[in-house]
């Protein structure tokens, strides 16, 4: 693709990512056959390709304010990044709508409305403490919540009943290896996770500590800046990205690092994106660099490792949703599924298992009505594989598929930990 960016616009780090990522794509269209949007709406600016032009009209505009319906469009991008993994020519197609991300953000004035909802979500969620007190807030009206239209009706949808109490495993301390130490890790206890599913980060604690891995959750790291980053909330996400590179640099300047564990696979994908984030910072680069670098998903940690013992069979069966983020973000697709195996499940694939669920971070409360379609298109898919129970490695995904799913989703960690000695999964009682 030709751009027409000015010498001035390139001086910007930003903008010439943009322009090597715009110059990379051929116009190909083998992208609109894998991107949900354009499956469910059949509109060429609905697709990958059509935003790429949208995107490119917009960057290169020199500052003006960005039209709506580009905004729109771009808006409804998932950011599944099967694009990404469809595409012949390698289009980094993340780093490009990411950085259009910002550009609205900073260019664009948003109806009244929408731009208060998006500050509260950059606001809230990234602090556990503050959306525990805002789930409490939100439970006596859930009865109410399938009456309620839009994103309000979403977002009340989507809360627990009551969300659980916080969970001990996520402050600051080490958990001793059990047995002869084989290596030390830092967990990331992320945001959302740590309040909507306690029992996630305990389940990993639990599994690395027998499996001989000690287990550090460094003072200072939290949010990992991708709900912020998404939102287009640039300085936010920075900050946080900050926090977390100085606490894991600790550690590794101290007793060493082996690798930063993530169990949720959104927020690993943007933590090995650190590098590139931090890319023209001559005081973060190379630190965040060598987190970025450090960065595994629990399961391919685990895979790798070789640490999970073969398993007798187990009468359950298990359906294994790919989170995208996982699949598409860090082309992590047979090691979940080979751990479960070799802990003794029975493992089926989702047909169609490249297309979102419609979580993607806040997307399900910003777009719900193609959110929730996307969602009944993955049930529906699931249900022909007649599971006792779903697994996946991300909570977003958890969350959407669970708030219409008939059985239990659990996080792949949590079958690992039953599996090899610890406690069967509550939702399994």
């Amino acid at each position: 693709m030709q751009t027409s960016f000015t010498l001035a616009q390139l001086a910007d780090p930003e903008m010439q990512t943009a322009e090597k990522v715009l110059r990379t794509c051929v116009h190909c269209g083998f992208c609109t056959a894998t991107c949900p949007t354009y499956l469910l709406l059949g509109d060429e600016n609905d697709s990958p390709r059509g935003r790429i032009y949208l995107i490119k009209d917009m960057l290169e505009n020199g500052g003006k304010q960005p039209e709506a319906a580009h905004v729109r469009h771009v808006d409804r991008c998932l950011s599944c990044l099967s694009c990404m993994t469809t595409c012949p020519s390698g289009v980094h197609y993340m780093h490009l709508v990411d950085t259009a991300r910002t550009y609205i953000e900073e260019k664009h004035q948003r109806p009244f409305a929408d731009r208060m909802l998006r500050q509260l979500l950059g606001w809230v969620l990234p602090k556990p403490w503050l959306f525990r007190l805002g789930l409490i807030a939100a439970a006596p009206i859930k009865l109410f919540g399938r009456f309620l239209p839009g994103r309000l009706g979403a977002m009340i949808r989507l809360t627990p009943a009551a969300p659980p109490p916080p969970s001990r495993v996520d402050l600051p301390q080490v958990f001793p290896a059990g047995g002869t130490k084989k290596g030390r890790v830092a967990l990331l206890t992320g945001c959302a996770q740590q309040v909507l599913a306690p029992q996630i980060n305990e389940a990993t604690v639990r599994l690395l500590t027998r499996l001989g891995v000690e287990v550090v959750v460094a003072k200072g790291a939290g949010c990992c800046g991708a709900l912020n980053h998404h939102l287009g909330q640039h300085d936010p996400a920075i900050e946080l990205v900050k926090a977390n590179v100085e606490a894991w640099s600790r550690e590794i300047d101290g007793a060493g690092l082996d690798a930063i564990v993530v169990n949720a696979s959104g927020c690993g994908t943007t933590v090995k994106d650190y590098g590139h984030m931090l890319r023209a910072d001559p005081q973060w680069a190379a630190r965040a660099a060598k987190v970025a670098g450090l960065t595994k998903d629990i399961s391919e940690y685990l895979s790798a490792s070789g640490l999970i013992p073969a398993l007798p069979a187990q009468a359950l069966a298990v359906t294994y949703h790919s989170a995208c983020s996982l699949q598409h973000g860090q082309k992590i697709t047979s090691a979940p599924k080979a751990l479960l195996e070799k802990a003794g499940f029975k493992v089926a694939d989702v047909p169609e298992g490249h297309i979102c669920c419609g979580s993607a971070g806040t997307y399900n409360l910003l777009q719900p009505e193609i959110a929730e379609q996307l969602r009944d298109r993955k049930l529906a898919n699931i249900a022909t594989t007649r599971p006792d129970v779903i697994a996946a490695g991300n909570i977003g995904c958890m969350t959407q598929i669970g708030s219409a799913a008939k059985v239990p989703v659990l996080h792949t960690v949590e079958l690992l930990d039953w599996a090899t000695g610890g406690p069967k999964p509550s939702a399994l009682n």
